[in-house]
């Protein structure tokens, strides 16, 4: 037990720190090189830009810092991750002690596809910054498109789907008080399903902290699972991943030094889902994740609501910036939207373990 425990902080505390160490060079990278959102090329255009928000988002939405404030924060995360995970299992094959091999918790069956996600989902993410930063400004100034997005993450899906069900031979889930169910060739669209459901809820990236602070409770309520489930490979895994959030986390309270970006939101997302799909509690991954449930709702309702009944539900969607539309400061909203992400980890972690 100790030795597990050992096994699970001590790569989270290694990746905080490799993330603080390398913040300022990577900072200093970003600002040097103006990763920041372009300017669009035409007056005409950002001016009816302008003119088609409404009242409420003009009010909250800071242009100016926008186009100022580096995008490509997430990066910090992942490359904390990867770095972590490279330094142990080198050190797991040059030392060969108990204590050096124990640490190294590469594993086929826990941890190497979740890392291929994280890391893939990143990089494309990493390209999708990119394309708002050096494409042109009237055209790309949101990136790729969502259809292109949906396309992207339907690929990501159907791979990882393909890995659980014939190379690990997983097609089961777990239902709270009920137990293992076995889904047979649904499992597949089921695995789409929800990681197309999670990344949906990518669009709380939007105010100083809040992404942040809302994946580092997820990725900490699954750390508790899996440990729980003797899953201590999943658990070291998720603990490094909050190493790194935290690390971000340091700079990107308000004012922020930067963005987590697509880089970030995209692998996390994706990577989150896989996990929960591992340790076979993915059903109260509506009640961990449900800040990113709520809020990607928001946005829905808004658009179907606009659509159909020519009205808007919220102020403006999606609903931090409600939030903030209805004058709540933005750090109260990221503070309250922590507060209730830890409150829904808790309820996610009871369920999956006593049930």
């Amino acid at each position: 037990m100790i030795l597990s425990v050992v096994k699970v902080f001590i790569p989270a505390v290694l990746s905080f720190f490799i993330g603080i160490a390398t913040t300022p060079f990577l900072t200093d990278f970003f600002y040097r090189h103006k990763l920041w959102k372009r300017r669009p090329r035409s007056i005409e255009r950002t001016e009816e830009w302008k003119d088609q928000l409404s009242p409420d988002f003009k009010k909250i939405h800071d242009r100016e810092k926008e186009l100022s404030t580096p995008r490509v924060g997430g990066i910090i995360i992942w490359l904390s991750v990867l770095i972590t995970i490279i330094l142990l299992y080198l050190n797991g094959i040059i030392f060969k002690t108990d204590l050096s091999l124990k640490l190294n918790f590469l594993s086929k069956n826990q941890t190497i596809l979740p890392l291929i996600a994280l890391f893939f989902g990143s990089i494309i993410g990493l390209f999708d910054d990119l394309l708002q930063i050096y494409g042109d400004a009237t055209i790309h100034a949101d990136g790729l498109s969502r259809k292109y997005r949906i396309w992207i993450i339907l690929l990501i899906a159907s791979v990882s789907a393909w890995w659980f069900f014939f190379k690990l031979g997983s097609f089961s889930t777990h239902i709270p008080f009920v137990g293992d169910i076995d889904l047979g060739l649904f499992f597949i669209p089921f695995f789409i399903l929800v990681m197309l459901g999670v990344f949906s809820g990518s669009v709380i990236d939007g105010i100083d902290g809040l992404a942040g602070g809302v994946m580092a409770s997820i990725f900490g309520a699954y750390m508790v699972i899996a440990f729980m489930q003797s899953q201590i490979d999943i658990a070291a895994f998720c603990a490094v991943v909050i190493g790194g959030i935290l690390a971000f986390l340091w700079f990107n309270i308000p004012p922020a030094r930067f963005i987590m970006g697509e880089t970030g939101m995209l692998g996390l997302t994706v990577t989150i889902s896989i996990v929960a799909f591992l340790t076979k509690q993915v059903l109260v991954l509506p009640i961990i994740a449900f800040p990113l449930l709520a809020t990607s709702l928001s946005s829905s309702i808004q658009m179907f609501s606009k659509k159909y009944f020519k009205k808007k539900v919220f102020l403006v969607a999606p609903l931090h910036h409600h939030f903030e539309a209805l004058g709540w400061p933005s750090y109260k909203v990221t503070m309250r939207y922590w507060i209730i992400s830890i409150i829904c980890a808790m309820l996610g972690i009871m369920f999956a373990l006593v049930g």
